[in-house]
């Protein structure tokens, strides 16, 4: 007989609704689009028709609609992986714990989730404006090292990257998962690069950036950024690859980041059409799903 969870474990709201997300599991498609900004879930769900549900708390807002014959949830997460750690618990335990019995399923359910991001470059080769998808992450926070995550974590790129680093002294031990390759072939195409993106705790900092405070480490991004393995560099900075590749590795499902590059740190460019080219991205991501066997 399997244990149920209690009720500090597996918070439900009132209504039976999962805690931090307000969803009840009928609410939620196989197919998930996570984005950082809660205002970009409308700029993706006005693709949709219909919009089935419209869901909001605190900073994470949902919407699952149609697109074509795809049923698809999109779900702001906010910035960083401590909200992808309540986001993708809370959204595996919609598809595989029984709220009725409180009791994890025999039977698992697995989703696809899709990340659509802003990102920054640190190699001046790879422009503002452009795509690129994370085929490994690199997280710089220490999210996964609260799981037990050794099987799902690329051992020889970690080793390797945690060497050329020599970082230690820094308390700085960085883990790397990669993408699910079968969902990432649904995004392939010569529009969309791919590289090694390194997941940062913080925006100014932990990415190299000086205002006021002086960073710990002063080459922060030339480091990262002379940084290859077998032939594939570290392009680009980001928030929440790592965590959202780590945790649905952990749980059994499917993750692959796309990413719109708006800055450049290596040239010091900014985009001047940001909000173009994140809905460039947007209707690349859709038409891709539009036109794949995922269900």
């Amino acid at each position: 007989m399997r244990a149920s969870l209690g009720n500090s474990e597996l918070i439900l709201n009132a209504d039976g609704s999962i805690y931090h997300l307000n969803l009840l599991p009928e609410d939620l498609a196989n197919i998930i689009i996570t984005v950082g900004d809660p205002e970009r879930v409308s700029e993706v769900s006005k693709h949709f028709d219909p919009i089935e549900i419209t869901k909001e708390k605190r900073e994470f807002i949902i919407h699952t609609g149609m697109y074509g014959d795809k049923r698809i949830t999109v779900i702001s997460t906010g910035i960083g992986t401590d909200n992808i750690d309540i986001a993708f618990n809370e959204l595996d335990a919609l598809a595989n714990i029984d709220f009725v019995s409180r009791e994890v399923k025999s039977k698992k359910k697995q989703l696809s989730f899709i990340r659509i991001g802003t990102s920054g470059s640190i190699q001046p080769d790879i422009p503002v404006d452009s795509f690129l998808m994370s085929s490994s992450a690199i997280g710089f926070d220490n999210l996964l090292h609260f799981y037990e995550h050794g099987h799902v974590k690329n051992i020889e790129l970690e080793s390797t990257l945690t060497s050329y680093l020599g970082w230690a002294a820094h308390k700085i031990h960085p883990y790397v998962v990669d993408f699910d390759q079968s969902l990432a072939e649904v995004f392939e195409s010569n529009r969309i690069r791919c590289g090694l993106t390194a997941t940062n705790s913080g925006f100014y900092g932990p990415q190299g950036r000086t205002l006021r405070l002086v960073p710990s480490i002063q080459d922060f991004n030339d480091k990262l950024a002379g940084f290859s393995h077998q032939n594939t560099r570290i392009t680009n900075l980001e928030m929440e690859t790592a965590g959202i590749y780590g945790l649905a590795k952990l749980l059994g499902h499917r993750a692959v980041s796309l990413n719109a590059i708006l800055a450049n740190r290596a040239t010091g460019e900014f985009s001047e059409q940001g909000h173009k080219t994140v809905e460039e991205l947007i209707k690349y991501t859709l038409n891709a799903i539009a036109n794949s066997n995922l269900t």
